[in-house]
């Protein structure tokens, strides 16, 4: 399936006051639409995924699974500032017919979230009948339900949060310096960034698991005094993304998720939370590091047609990839 590409040519205003002189966004289709358009799945990506959630969500996506495109038409798109086919750093700028790199402007959820509504718009779907995401992408789910409340049916959202707490941030800004620390970071090459990037997973992994998962699956023989499993794991993350992502947008993703907050230039995040119209399934991870379950209580209490459900796996928040079985069930259930 080949990643299509959405236009706009027009200056598109961001949050922090600069702008973008047009943008395009990559993204992909599943199925097919049906005459009243009433079919329709969004899925929202999170940090470093893709257009294309049969890949990442293979247990959720696909024929006979609770997102089914031989009954849905589900449509998944690669966030602004992302490498998949998207406007991001390595663009080029329009007004200098160079790549932006270090003056790509920053973007926040909220950008992207209206740039994703413009795309929605142009396919001329009025109503989703059911909205996807985890963790970055649940919170990109989160704003759009706020900046576009009449679009949504039914949302499912798992491992996210309404703001992007302290300690997200300070886990952010440990990889943003591994990548700065890369003196290759800002230029042109193919793997510019290469080695910060590599070390800004590592640090990343340490938040998408937790103890009990790396105990459990990175024991060692106790006679060991060098390359221990735990070692050459964190350097497998590292490289496997390295292969795949660019550093850039690692970078201006990561800072696009600190900016997250449904209570910005509102009245309060529980105000905002409270005009979300769709029926909510609103899911925690008991052993999420990260983002843990008080952060998705606290949105499922002021959504007014919302359920809370919560899941159990030594995965910590890397299980809304991994538990798919538990996911279809709460989410079938759900959607009856």
């Amino acid at each position: 399936m080949s990643v299509e590409v959405f236009k706009w040519n027009e200056t598109f205003p961001l949050e922090n006051g600069e702008e973008l002189v047009g943008f395009e966004l990559g993204y992909s289709t599943l199925g097919e639409i049906n005459a009243d358009k009433s079919n329709v799945i969004w899925i929202c990506h999170a940090l470093t995924a893709n257009s294309k959630p049969e890949e990442w969500w293979p247990g959720l996506v696909g024929p006979g699974k609770v997102f089914d495109p031989e009954k849905h038409f589900i449509v998944c798109v690669n966030m602004l500032a992302s490498c998949y086919g998207s406007t991001n750093p390595d663009s080029i700028n329009p007004v200098t017919q160079k790549p932006y790199h270090a003056d790509f402007p920053m973007v926040t959820i909220r950008d992207m979230v209206r740039s994703m509504d413009l795309l929605r718009i142009s396919l001329g779907i009025d109503q989703i009948e059911m909205g996807a995401g985890g963790s970055m992408g649940g919170q990109q789910l989160l704003e759009w339900n706020i900046y576009a409340p009449h679009v949504f049916k039914n949302i499912f959202a798992i491992g996210t949060n309404a703001v992007h707490s302290p300690w997200g941030i300070a886990f952010n800004e440990a990889q943003r310096m591994a990548l700065e620390a890369d003196p290759t970071l800002w230029n042109g090459s193919e793997d510019a960034g290469k080695k910060g990037l590599e070390a800004a997973r590592a640090i990343a992994m340490l938040s998408y698991r937790n103890y009990t998962a790396f105990d459990e699956t990175q024991q060692d023989d106790p006679d060991k005094i060098i390359n221990f499993r735990a070692s050459s794991y964190q350097q497998y993350q590292g490289s496997k993304l390295s292969k795949r992502f660019k550093a850039k947008s690692y970078y201006y993703l990561s800072k696009a998720m600190d900016s997250h907050n449904l209570g910005r230039n509102r009245s309060s995040v529980e105000e905002a939370l409270s005009t979300i119209t769709a029926n909510a399934l609103v899911v925690g991870i008991n052993t999420d590091f990260l983002f843990p379950p008080v952060e998705q209580k606290r949105i499922a209490a002021h959504i007014p047609n919302s359920v809370y459900k919560e899941i159990s796996t030594p995965y910590g928040h890397d299980g809304f990839l991994i538990e798919w079985d538990l996911l279809e069930r709460l989410i079938t259930d759900f959607w009856k």
